[in-house]
């Protein structure tokens, strides 16, 4: 009987694509001063091309069910376990309600009950509560757009 492996909850972001920033500070000729000759390569160490999405609607979907169970099949399905906690706090006083996750990508913040389960930091809030910041951008908790126009401050 063969094993059946799960999918990773992590994928590959095509990092080659136009317009893809890795926060390098902007053009190369606005980052190097003549009196530099020596030439440095690309960052070692420093993971690019990962998009943590799956992970995050895997923790999601796994509301109300044992934290030491999700934990161990998170990862299991992993190439590292800090994307775990960019969501989920193991106190409830240390859970965010709404986590950033990219420009304009939100998630329901997570955190693990007295119980040991997995729980929504405020449940209540949803697309329709939250705001744009930014008229141009797509706006959206948990994969779903904000509902709200974008109103200008001031």
């Amino acid at each position: 009987m063969r094993s059946e492996r799960k999918e990773p909850l992590y994928r590959k972001v095509n990092t080659r694509a136009r317009g893809v920033h890795h926060g390098s500070g902007g053009e190369y000729r606005w980052r190097r001063s003549d009196a530099e000759d020596d030439r440095t390569g690309m960052a070692r160490g420093v993971p690019r091309g990962l998009d943590y999405t799956p992970l995050f609607r895997f923790l999601l979907s796994r509301v109300g069910d044992d934290w030491g169970e999700v934990h161990r099949e998170a990862l299991s399905r992993l190439d590292r376990p800090e994307p775990i906690f960019w969501l989920v706090a193991l106190r409830q006083e240390d859970g965010r309600e709404v986590v950033r996750v990219g420009e304009s990508t939100y998630f329901s913040g997570l955190y693990v009950d007295e119980d040991h389960r997995l729980r929504r930091v405020a449940s209540a809030i949803g697309p329709e509560s939250l705001e744009p910041s930014c008229p141009c951008c797509t706006h959206t908790l948990n994969g779903v757009p904000f509902t709200r126009p974008y109103r200008a401050k001031g």
